[in-house]
């Protein structure tokens, strides 16, 4: 560990020519007083580590001198290439490890592009999950995403059952983690907060080399949100209604809606079979377009609508107290 601290020292040095002892604690996560320390250690190391005294004074490294330990691991590597999702480094454990591979990177470009990590991070952030969530990770999730990184077969708890899985993959969609692993001969999809126990075994499983991650989430993610939409709903739409369709509607729903629109009739209104999640959902989704929707079916859907109409129509009707 100390190591791994001493050569990230000597890179960000090296990247930046000079640095104070609390932009290095900031950066390594340690103590201004550790920082003093390891620059101590580095120069009895022969590394010529110079303090400049002084309250603008700092550390800094002599007469061009570059280190040659800038070779990635294969585990900083692979980090590297998710550097641009912080937040998901750091829940799955691997914050430490991206942090050395993104400092060997820079410290191994030319002078003049040094400062293009930082240049990037000023203009794209990606902040994955959904608005109005805590933030917690999944208790399961290091192990997991352990178990994911190294082929290695997993005993766990999902829903009060013991599965013996074959994790490849992790995803993380709107805040939510969710593992693809196969189980058996299938591959299946398991959300990471409904795990229970995790254990992760000794034994490498055959990773198949055919699998593809995101090929796979993406069918899995179509056929779970088509499947949601169990109910269907015949509505009479305006021009604009049309439009706003796809405002308000399930993008699932819209390629099979669209397609069933006839023609338009006399006031260029058109009729579309929408299928929807549920009655209420559907209230929810419509009742936002106004007049500019009409639902001919099913008759409990248009009396919802008939009495938010009637309700609406009372209280605009009063005069403002």
């Amino acid at each position: 560990m100390r190591a791994a601290r001493l050569i990230s020292l000597v890179l960000l040095l090296q990247a930046r020519g000079g640095m104070t002892a609390a932009e290095l604690a900031r950066e390594l996560e340690v103590s201004e007083r550790t920082v003093h320390r390891d620059a101590l250690a580095l120069a009895e190391a022969g590394v010529p580590v110079y303090a400049d005294r002084g309250r603008s004074g700092g550390y800094r490294l002599l007469g061009g001198y570059r280190t040659r330990l800038t070779g990635l691991g294969r585990a900083e590597a692979e980090a590297l290439f998710l550097s641009g999702v912080p937040d998901a480094l750091r829940e799955m454990g691997l914050a430490e490890v991206a942090g050395a591979a993104r400092r060997k990177a820079v410290a191994a470009l030319p002078a003049v592009l040094q400062d293009a990590s930082a240049t990037a991070a000023q203009r794209f952030h990606l902040d994955a999950p959904g608005w109005f969530r805590d933030g917690d990770s999944p208790a399961a999730l290091a192990e997991l995403s352990r178990a994911v990184w190294g082929d290695l077969r997993v005993r766990a708890r999902y829903r009060d059952a013991e599965r013996l899985l074959d994790p490849h993959g992790l995803v993380l969609k709107a805040g939510v983690w969710y593992l693809a692993a196969r189980s058996g001969e299938r591959f299946l999809i398991y959300r990471v907060d409904r795990f229970g126990e995790v254990e992760v075994l000794g034994e490498r499983y055959a990773r198949d080399e055919g699998f593809d991650l995101a090929a796979f989430w993406a069918g899995q993610a179509e056929r779970f949100a088509r499947s949601l939409l169990t109910t269907l709903v015949t509505v009479r739409l305006s021009p604009a209604g049309l439009r706003a369709l796809p405002a308000v509607a399930d993008p699932a729903a819209l390629p099979e809606a669209l397609a069933s629109a006839g023609e338009p009739d006399g006031l260029g209104r058109v009729t579309v079979s929408l299928p929807v999640e549920s009655v209420p959902v559907a209230f929810s989704q419509l009742l936002s377009l106004g007049p500019e929707a009409e639902v001919l079916d099913p008759p409990e859907l248009r009396a919802l609508l008939l009495d938010a109409a009637v309700r609406l129509a009372e209280v605009y009707g009063r005069p403002v107290r």
